[in-house]
Formats: C-alpha cells, sequence, structure tokens
C-alpha cells in the first residue's frame, strides 16, 4: 500500500478525537445543559437532527437519511480522491484526510444516534455562534486547505 494509508491512519486519529469528546459531553452533561468555561465558551449539550446550523432539523426524520447518504457517497469519494492524489501532494492529501474524518465522525452519530452530539458553544454577550462539534471544525478546516491547495497551484 502506498503512503496514502498514512493520511487514513490520520483521518482514523481524528474520527476518534471527535467520537471520544462527543462520548465525553454525552456521559457529563445532560442534554441541552451547560458547563460555562469562560464569558466566551461553553460546553453546551444539544442534538442536532440536521446538518450545518440544524438545517433540515425540524423535518419529519427523513433527513437522517438523507444526510447519512451524502456523507457515505461524500466518504466513499473523498477516499477515491485520495488514492489518486500524488504522495507528494501534502497538503491536498492532509486536507482530504481531515475532510473525511469529519464526514465519518458526524456519520457514525447519525447512524447510531440519529442526531449529531454538538456541544462547543461560542458567544460575546448577546451574539451566539451556532453550536458545533470536533467533526465541524475538521470539515471547515478540510475544506479550507483544499482550496489553499488548489489556489496555491495557481
Amino acid at each position: 500500500m502506498s503512503k496514502v494509508k498514512y493520511y487514513f491512519f490520520l483521518s482514523l486519529l481524528l474520527i476518534l478525537l471527535d467520537q471520544v469528546t462527543k462520548l465525553l459531553v454525552y456521559g457529563y452533561i445532560k442534554p441541552n445543559n451547560s458547563i460555562v468555561v469562560n464569558e466566551f465558551f461553553s460546553l453546551t449539550h444539544v442534538h442536532n437532527y440536521g446538518a450545518a446550523f440544524s438545517f433540515l432539523a425540524d423535518q419529519s426524520g427523513w433527513q437522517r437519511y438523507a444526510l447519512s447518504g451524502i456523507s457515505i457517497i461524500a466518504s466513499i469519494a473523498i477516499m477515491v480522491w485520495m488514492r489518486r492524489v500524488a504522495v507528494d501532494q501534502v497538503l491536498k492529501l492532509s486536507a482530504l484526510s481531515i475532510l473525511l474524518a469529519g464526514a465519518v465522525g458526524n456519520l457514525i452519530d447519525r447512524f447510531f444516534l440519529g442526531f449529531v452530539i454538538d456541544f462547543i458553544d461560542l458567544h460575546y454577550q448577546t451574539l451566539y455562534w451556532p453550536i458545533f462539534n470536533v467533526a465541524d471544525i475538521l470539515i471547515s478546516v478540510g475544506v479550507a486547505l483544499l482550496l489553499f491547495s488548489d489556489m496555491k497551484k495557481s
């Protein structure tokens, strides 16, 4: 197997990080409760039945299967893409690996729980950012690095 296997291993480590943080929140913070860390940050356990920013969360349940299907297709596409990227394209492979971890991390929640556990709650006075999780960070960072890797080539 090529050096790409190390990027799959990176994905696995990041998936584990995501799942461990969610398990800790699930085990120690009751749903819809918070632990205030400081005036800008709280750990708030919420269940997201939709996608980013709770998009589609208020639907009748079909979104669980649709979003899971999209995650599965995206994850397979990312893995195929990773196998086709030259091993010297470290930034692109890292970006895809991070993106894959985020997609799979949220897919695991959706598959086993029917929702995604979100808990990172950023706020300032009356301004609140939607609550998110480690997998969401990984998806955002992965997309940003992927865009940057493509811009870097131009």
